[in-house]
């Protein structure tokens, strides 16, 4: 038997991710939607930017899921900050608002993916596993 190979027993690793929207139902939503993957385990939700950032440098998620229009400090900020403290993790803009504007400072700050909301939930999946066989035209 080839003992290189994993056993029936051993569970595949979880994409840990934090979510940070400032919309309660927004955040349950994803949550909910993520965890059914069986591919992802969501680690933490953020109401705003400023807990974004601080959950993030806390727990080191491997992908972030960032709204724009949050509290406090917006989702450009809050990216710029977590890409210059942990460039390691991969953050997923998710936004109604995917105008060339919003996607170019998306691509500015460090950002790896932006996704509308109103996208097929494969793109989004594919996009916070690093996945880029999807159709996304907002690939950064």
């Amino acid at each position: 038997m080839n003992s290189n190979l994993p056993s029936a027993n051993q569970k595949q690793r979880r994409v840990r991710v934090l979510i940070a929207d400032d919309s309660p139902q927004v955040r349950h939503d994803l949550h909910q939607f993520l965890e059914l993957t069986g591919e992802m385990e969501v680690v933490a939700e953020a109401a705003d930017g400023q807990e974004a950032v601080s959950l993030a440098v806390k727990l080191s998620p491997d992908a972030i899921v960032m709204d724009l229009a949050m509290p406090h400090m917006d989702g450009f900020e809050a990216t710029r900050q977590i890409k210059a403290q942990q460039p390691a993790p991969r953050i997923v803009i998710l936004s109604m608002y995917a105008d060339p504007e919003n996607v170019q400072q998306a691509r500015a700050v460090g950002a790896d993916e932006f996704v509308v909301k109103t996208a097929d939930s494969r793109i989004l999946i594919d996009a916070i596993l690093g996945r880029n066989d999807s159709p996304n035209p907002t690939n950064l």
